[in-house]
């Protein structure tokens, strides 16, 4: 259903100002979910030249939440079902990423999704291609929105996955699109009620419960409909240290957060994070509900994925105070190499502050190093910092497409007793040589000189660049996504394997220990590689870098300070040759 109407008419039924609404037109789309809900998103397109009839426009596509609730309990109170939250509406904003453009930064679209209040939008795709539905995640909602992207700025709902389609899941984190226009996603939370739960395939797990454990991979067609939901968990039991609250048996350490997939080599590769309804609020003493695991899937057959591996990042030389601080715990994110002849991925800790590699993810039995420690690169940023970088909140970890560099974002530096809470970062790695060493690589992390200087051996990553992002409050820049586009001559966008530039938002979850300032900030990659932020990329209000989402008035209304948090680029499909 796609109905036009007056901004003003929307605002007024909304109890919102309509002092610019002669400036927004409002289009709506709808959903009937599975569970019976009808579920909407509604356009508030700021009036403009964004069909490319005088310009071709690069978007910037930010999966945002509202700011209106941020308790520990809120939060568990979604986790557990009860009840669809208050406040105002979450919403993807579109924003104007073409270079040069006179609406550089401009929030041109914010898409309301409803009826679902305070989902706790999370992320989406690792990268978006032409033709690509767009899969965004409610953490706390358990759902998964699928919207169509091709004629941005205007966005539209093709289709929901409802906590009723994933029984055995809950906690939707990422999500990788293939080439026939499907996803795999990584759901971290156990099922949505304690006990067995019966996966697609007919095999059997026993979990404890929304946002607990076993989490699941699912794969999902390019509406959003699930068409499997494959165990992550082990058939036995897995490793000692794999607690959870209240304690599984058998145990398991399965809550896959990052998810990237090589079709070429029928591989998928997640990473497991923890048992996250336990990190709201104050988290537990226990240092073993964070997890130190990595596990690839053969995906040979696409609706089967099958377990090949489970490894357990080994520890390295630092010796920290609590046991999430050491260098293998709290796995967030994964990547994987791109070019055909490689074979190889990358790993890297929340807890930890550090990188692992290994060198072929179709080894039955991949070894893992410890290839670079954080601490290299906040060393570069201070010279004479002597604390530890443990629990840095290091996140989104994304390879270029030819693999000669990694990229990755760091929320903090150490702790609050640090003084350092206010510097996080982003820094580019040459991984050429790595990559290049196959399974001869020697690189490893095992003494005190190489955490803070890095790897000795001649295959170690270089650090090329790093780029200080500073941020007042408990959080830092979290999610990133590198701009897979660039222009031609006739106008149109073509992908690139030499991105020249990224976006990142600074927030995480305000449930947890780490926050935010909600600012969104595009950051130039010169040619060699050196990042430095994009001045010209401006708040429209504000006029200073980075674009600000703690504002009161949004394209649909004055609803207040929002929460940025997956970001993506994206380019209407008629402009994209």
């Amino acid at each position: 259903m796609i109905a036009l109407v007056l901004a003003a008419a929307a605002l007024v039924a909304a109890g919102h100002s309509t002092a610019r609404a002669a400036e927004t037109t409002v289009s709506t789309s709808s959903f009937k979910g599975t569970d019976g809900t009808t579920y909407t998103v509604t356009n508030h397109v700021v009036r403009g030249d964004w069909t490319g009839k005088k310009r071709k426009h690069e978007w910037l596509l930010v999966w945002t939440g509202d700011a209106g609730q941020s308790g520990a309990d809120a939060a568990r109170h979604r986790l557990a079902g009860k009840g669809a939250g208050s406040g105002d509406p979450d919403f993807l904003a579109v924003i104007d990423a073409t270079r040069g453009s006179p609406t550089y930064g401009k929030v041109v679209n914010t898409a309301t999704v409803g009826p679902i209040l305070q989902n706790e939008p999370h992320h989406m795709q690792y990268t978006w291609h032409k033709g690509d539905t767009v899969f965004a995640g409610g953490l706390l909602s358990d759902i998964t929105y699928a919207f169509d992207v091709s004629r941005l700025p205007q966005i539209k709902l093709k289709g929901i996955t409802a906590p009723t389609d994933t029984p055995c899941g809950s906690v939707p984190d990422a999500y990788w699109t293939l080439k026939d226009g499907t996803a795999y996603g990584a759901y971290m939370g156990g099922p949505d009620v304690s006990g067995p739960c019966r996966y697609t395939d007919g095999e059997t797990r026993i979990g404890n419960g929304s946002g607990g454990t076993p989490g699941e991979v699912l794969r999902l067609d390019a509406n959003g409909k699930v068409l499997v939901e494959a165990p992550a968990a082990a058939k036995g039991p897995e490793h000692e240290t794999c607690h959870s609250i209240p304690q599984l048996d058998p145990r398991t350490c399965a809550n896959p957060h990052g998810i990237q997939v090589r079709e070429d080599l029928n591989r998928m590769v997640t990473s497991d994070f923890a048992e996250v309804r336990n990190l709201i609020g104050t988290p537990p003493a226990d240092p073993y509900i964070t997890r130190d695991t990595v596990r690839i899937f053969d995906i040979a057959k696409r609706n089967s994925p099958r377990l090949l591996s489970i490894s357990h990042l080994p520890d390295g030389p630092r010796k920290e105070p609590y046991g999430t601080y050491e260098e293998p715990r709290v796995v967030m994110e994964t990547t994987v190499t791109n070019r055909r002849h490689n074979r190889g991925a990358f790993a890297s800790t929340m807890g930890g502050a550090s990188i692992y590699y290994t060198p072929d993810i179709t080894d039955p039995k991949p070894k893992w190093r410890e290839v670079f420690d954080d601490t290299t690169a906040f060393t570069k940023l201070a010279p004479n910092l002597v604390n530890r970088v443990g629990m840095d909140g290091g996140a989104w970890l994304q390879t270029s497409p030819d693999d000669r560099y990694l990229y990755h974002s760091v929320m903090r530096r150490g702790d609050e007793s640090s003084g350092g809470k206010d510097t996080g970062m982003v820094y580019v790695l040459d991984i050429r040589k790595l990559v290049a060493a196959g399974k001869r690589t020697r690189c490893s992390i095992d003494t005190m000189e190489e955490v803070a200087k890095g790897g000795s051996e001649r295959d170690c990553p270089g650090l090329v660049s790093v780029l200080p992002i500073e941020d007042p409050t408990s959080g830092g820049p979290h999610w990133a996504s590198l701009d897979n586009f660039q222009q031609g001559r006739d106008g149109l966008y073509r992908e690139t394997t030499q991105p020249g530039r990224l976006a990142l938002a600074n927030y995480f979850v305000a449930a947890t220990p780490f926050d935010g300032d909600h600012r969104v900030c595009m950051v130039d990659i010169s040619r060699k590689h050196k990042l430095s932020l994009d001045r010209t990329f401006r708040d429209e209000s504000t006029r200073q870098p980075c674009v600000e989402f703690n504002r009161a008035r949004w394209p649909h209304g004055v609803t207040g300070n929002a929460r940025p948090h997956g970001v993506l680029f994206a380019v209407s499909d008629a402009d994209v040759r």
